[in-house]
Parts: C-alpha cells; structure tokens; sequence
C-alpha cells in the first residue's frame, strides 16, 4: 500500500526526477584531448585550425621587421601571437611530432611534420603535452604558453633586463609559430 497514497506517490515522483532524470544533465563528458572541449575548432581551407583559442592578437608580422630583442633577426619567419602565460596550444594541422625542447632563439619549442609542412611552436611552457614520435590531430591540446622567464636550461644565453633567463629570445609570453612549406617560410596567416 505504500506507493498508492497521493503523498506517497508525490514523493516517489520526486525520487524519480532526483535520482534518475537531472543526473543526466551532468554526466561528465571526458576527452583524451584530440579536439580541445572548451572551444570550437574550426578548418580553414587549406585543412589548417588557430592555434591558441584564448587570443587572435597578432604582436610580430611575418615578414621584415624592427629587432625587438637581443637574439632576435629582423626577418620574423612566422607570426606571434600575444597570449597569457598557459593558454591552450592547439596543433594546426594533422600531423607528427618531430622535436620537443629547448631550441635556441625560439625557446621551448614544439615542431610537427605534415606531408610538405613543417609547423614550429616557439616560446611554449616547458611542460610539453606531447612527445617525439607522437601523432596528433588539427585541433589537439600539444602545449601551453610558456612564461617569459625559464630557468634550468644549461648555457641559456637570452636573458631580461634584470639577467634572469628567458625562454629564448622573448620580451613576455606569447606563442611564435612559423609554417614552412617545401622547407620555405611561408606566412602563417595564409594557412590558420
């Protein structure tokens, strides 16, 4: 007799709805990070995706530039793009990955090979989300954005203004990416 009283079968009505209906509405939904969840991802035509979901903000040109930093060269082979320290690095493209560490001017550096392209990621937090050897997907987490400053790297000969080490030739965080095609620079804007 319990269920057939109306209080009864109002409580169960809500026991149901409690236990059973609204967990559905927060289920996790878990990602092995091929395509980043908190972003839409969108191909250009050329097959390629943005880089840093958190920042469109184009600091540095491809193309001949000022020096504005010891270390650096007046032709910038790729564009940089001003993000926070930790914001997401996303592969632009399929493609392998042929090289995580440090790397000159360019600091830590991720660079991936696809078919003709060869995509360089300078300045990235040494906390590399992937490994040589890796394969990854256009729109996959691969890093962050480094900090301006690094420190641990044997022989680093960029340094600020006060001599603490930086992660290569920087002046703040943000990530450099270049795109050679063919093994020539290509402007990066042309492909993301």
């Amino acid at each position: 007799m319990f269920f057939f009283s109306k209080s009864n079968k109002l409580y169960f009505i809500l026991f149901f709805i409690l236990i059973i209906f609204i967990p559905c509405f927060f289920v996790p939904i878990y990602s092995n990070n091929s395509i980043t969840d908190n972003f839409n991802i969108e191909l250009s035509d050329s097959g390629f995706c943005w880089p840093t979901p958190s920042s469109h903000r184009i600091t540095s040109q491809f193309g001949y530039r000022n020096i504005v930093v010891s270390g650096a060269t007046s032709y910038h082979a790729g564009v940089d793009i001003g993000a926070s320290s930790g914001s997401d690095i996303l592969a632009v493209c399929d493609s392998k990955v042929y090289y995580t560490g440090f790397y000159g001017s360019g600091g830590y550096t991720i660079i991936l090979k696809n078919d003709n392209y060869t995509i360089y990621y300078h300045h990235v937090s040494p906390n590399i989300l992937v490994k040589k050897g890796d394969k990854v997907s256009a729109g996959q987490l691969i890093g962050k954005v480094g900090p301006k400053n690094v420190y641990g790297v044997p022989n680093n000969p960029y340094k600020d203004s006060n001599g603490n080490p930086t992660n290569g030739a920087t002046t703040g965080p943000h990530l450099h990416i270049t795109i050679k095609k063919d093994g020539k620079a290509v402007n990066p804007l042309n492909y993301i």
